[in-house]
């Protein structure tokens, strides 16, 4: 929205159906993070953050891709890769 002002946020549905199991994938907040840290030109930062998720989904993944990890153990992978 110009140079001045941006908006990040990742695009899909409220899933309600698994509202506060654990099993949501947290890929595309994590990567409107990226997009974000990229637009404030951190792009060391983004970078960094972004080699982080796929490491992270190099062996971990939420249910969605076919995996058994949580919400909070897939987020844990990517922070230990960071």
């Amino acid at each position: 929205i110009g140079d001045g002002h941006a908006l990040f946020e990742p695009a899909h549905g409220s899933a309600p159906d698994i509202a506060g199991r654990g099993l949501a994938n947290p890929s595309s907040q994590i990567l409107s993070g990226v997009m974000m840290l990229r637009h404030l030109g951190e792009v060391e930062a983004a970078e960094m953050v972004e080699r982080a998720l796929h490491r992270a989904l190099l062996g971990n993944r939420t249910p969605d891709l076919g995996g058994k990890a949580s919400t909070k153990q897939f987020v844990d992978c990517v922070l230990s890769h960071l």
